[in-house]
Order: structure tokens, then C-alpha cells, then sequence
């Protein structure tokens, strides 16, 4: 049974490590998130975008398709499915079709809307329990056609959104989504650090984990980040082995076109990359 994040996270905050929240795509990439999660006793967020949704066909299908993995397969490890940079109408969307947690990104918005808008939202989500995720300050790079450069959030900011009782907060320090360029100055601990003073108990989230050299996650995670969320690194890691696998010609003999053989060695590369993430972010056995 799906599960909100909020517990999860209070835990993992306290027991100074971080929760991954990893995107998923398709059945493939679905299946090898929670299994590697149950094989390493971890628990774990779902990550989906707008994008991912419609791709998918809508947040009903995933949902549908979610919880027959957990049901079939006796998963027994904390699973959350959680709406990633979502607008006002698709929080409103996947709040209905049994997302058990919600990302609202009101980053673009003026502070009083975004404000006006997390606080309607907060209301709903805590009458239903479910986790809710709110953003200050935009996260730089690409995802499904929202472009941030990387800005840096306002501490004072972060704190008003954090006291309308979201679940966790992004807060910007730097971060892009996607690979991170050559020239990039790293992440802003000294913006981390006001932050997580000013809200306190409040689970940081990381977004655009994939690239973050691992001794400034395992720092971040000390300053109060509580979910660093992957995505890009399952993308490459699973395009990777795919054209291995054709490369070598391993489709063209006996059955090796049968998409469960194609699919099977990018299947396996993210279940490597979701375990790795694991381990940096220290959840394996605290589900």
C-alpha cells in the first residue's frame, strides 16, 4: 500500500540520512525502483512528472500500476508515489487519482501566490494524509520544458512557506536538473545552512541529485537534506547498457528482440544506479 512520505522523511532527518526519490518512466523503471528498495530494506519515493504522467497515460494508469507491483510482489518496504514539479491543476489531478504525496512548484509564481496556492493545498493534502512538497527558489537546467537557471532561494522566503505546514521544502542552492556543466561553482552550504536554521525540523529536499559529487550530498545531507531526488542518472545509465546490448548485436540472436531480453540490461543498470544511490544516501535498512 502506497504510504505518504512524511514519515519516511521526519525519520530519516532525525537519523541524519536521506531518503532518494527516484523518477520512473515505465514499467521497467517502476518495478526496478521498488524492488531494489525491498532488496535493500530502503524505503523509497516515486518520483513522477507532469511529463512522465502523460506519457504513462495519465496519473490513474500509474497509480493502477504502482500498487499491483506493491500487491503482487509483497512489498513490504515504505513506497511513496509522489507528483515531481507538478502545477496548481496536476496536484489537483493526482490528489484524485490516489497520489499518496504532491509536489507543488510555485517557484515561477510571485511569493504571495505562491504562498495562496501551497496553502489551499496544504489544507487538502493534510485532510487526506498526504506528504506535501513546496519549492523555493527555481532549480536550474531543464525538466519537461521548465527552465531554471540554478537561482539560490531566500532563506526568509523559505521559512514563510515552511510555517504553512508543507511536508518538506526544495529550496535552491545552486542545483540543476540534468548534467551539470563544466563551469558549474557547486552547491551554496552557506544559503543550506541559513535555510535549514530558519526552518528548523523542516525535511530539505535535493533536487537534481544526478552529478552532485558524492562528498557534497554526503554534506548536504548533514546540513538537514532528507530526499535527493535522481532521475537523469537512471536515464543514461539505462540508454547506456540498451545500446550495448544492440551494439553487440545481442537483438538479432535467437529471441534477443523479444523486449523482455532488450529491456532486461537497462532494467538491470538502474536497479545498479537506484542501489548505489542507496547506500550514498544511507537508507539501505531503514525502511
Amino acid at each position: 500500500m502506497l504510504v505518504s512520505a512524511k514519515e519516511m522523511l521526519i525519520k530519516a532527518k532525525a537519523g541524519h540520512y536521506a531518503v532518494g526519490q527516484f523518477n520512473i518512466n515505465n514499467l521497467e523503471w517502476a518495478k526496478a525502483v521498488i524492488l531494489t528498495a525491498q532488496e535493500l530494506n530502503s524505503p523509497v519515493i516515486l518520483g513522477v512528472s507532469e511529463g512522465a504522467g502523460k506519457y504513462m497515460c495519465g496519473f490513474k494508469t500509474i497509480v493502477g500500476m504502482v500498487n499491483g507491483i506493491l500487491e503482487e510482489l509483497n512489498i513490504t518496504v515504505p513506497v511513496a508515489l509522489h507528483l515531481d514539479h507538478g502545477s496548481f491543476e496536476a496536484a489537483k489531478k493526482c490528489i484524485e487519482a490516489g497520489f499518496s504525496s504532491i509536489m507543488f512548484d510555485g517557484s515561477h509564481y510571485s511569493i504571495e501566490e505562491n504562498i495562496a496556492k501551497t496553502t489551499e493545498l496544504v489544507e487538502t493534502t493534510k485532510k487526506l494524509g498526504l506528504s506535501l512538497e513546496a519549492e523555493v527558489g527555481s532549480i536550474g537546467g531543464e525538466e519537461d520544458g521548465v527552465i531554471g537557471g540554478g537561482e539560490v532561494a531566500d532563506p526568509a522566503e523559505c521559512k514563510m512557506i515552511a510555517d504553512l505546514g508543507v511536508t518538506m521544502l526544495a529550496a535552491g542552492i545552486g542545483n540543476i536538473h540534468g548534467k551539470y556543466p563544466a563551469n558549474w561553482a557547486g552547491l551554496r552550504f552557506d544559503a543550506l545552512e541559513a535555510i535549514s536554521k530558519l526552518t528548523g525540523d523542516m525535511p530539505l529536499v535535493l533536487h537534481g541529485g544526478t552529478g552532485i559529487p558524492e562528498v557534497m550530498i554526503k554534506r548536504a545531507i548533514t546540513l538537514g537534506v532528507s530526499k535527493i531526488n535522481v532521475n537523469t542518472e537512471c536515464q543514461l545509465t539505462f540508454a547506456a547498457a540498451t545500446r550495448k546490448y544492440i551494439e553487440e548485436g545481442k537483438d538479432l540472436q535467437g529471441k534477443g528482440f523479444d523486449p523482455r531480453k532488450l529491456l532486461a540490461p537497462g532494467y538491470e543498470a538502474i536497479k545498479a544506479t537506484v542501489k548505489e544511490k542507496m547506500e550514498l544516501f544511507g537508507s539501505v535498512g531503514k525502511a
